[in-house]
């Protein structure tokens, strides 16, 4: 199970955005340039970002991004459940079910919830973290404590 690259690139695009404070902008080819990702691409990716609520296009010489929201509002988590998705969604079993129309362990699957509890703890951690957050660690680690039943031993 990886991070895609699409993922990392997304949430670097976001924090190069963040990184400008309230009310500072950065354009597509100077967050291109900073984080070296083609053009096209940051724009891809700052499009679908837009369309998830988290960037505002400025548009005319002085344009760029900013941040829709305060970076303390911005939960990595959500950010990039729009960038890819999540790791496991309830109609993973349906689009996966073998030969038949129905997964032949639909009632009772232990592989069921081991996705369940992974995406469970993943959405604690990432559900945990902001943006702003991750510009006050850039020098650091990441600290999240997690409640007894955010952990994989409540599997």
């Amino acid at each position: 199970m990886k991070l895609s690259s699409h993922d990392e690139y997304g949430l670097r695009c976001l924090l190069q955005v963040a990184r400008q404070g309230a009310g500072g902008s950065v354009t597509i080819p100077e967050i291109s340039r900073r984080e070296g990702i083609s053009e096209p691409y940051v724009g891809k990716l700052m499009r679908i970002l837009r369309q998830g609520g988290f960037v505002t296009a400025v548009r005319g010489k002085a344009g760029g991004y900013t941040l829709a929201l305060p970076a303390e509002r911005i939960r990595v988590g959500d950010a990039l459940t729009v960038l890819g998705g999540r790791i496991f969604e309830d109609s993973f079993c349906s689009r996966h079910s073998g030969c038949e129309a129905t997964c032949a362990h639909s009632t009772d699957c232990s592989i069921r919830s081991l996705w369940r509890s992974l995406q469970g703890a993943i959405d604690g951690v990432l559900g945990a973290i902001t943006i702003r957050d991750l510009l006050r660690s850039e020098c650091g680690t990441v600290h999240v404590s997690l409640p007894e039943s955010q952990t994989l031993r409540s599997m």
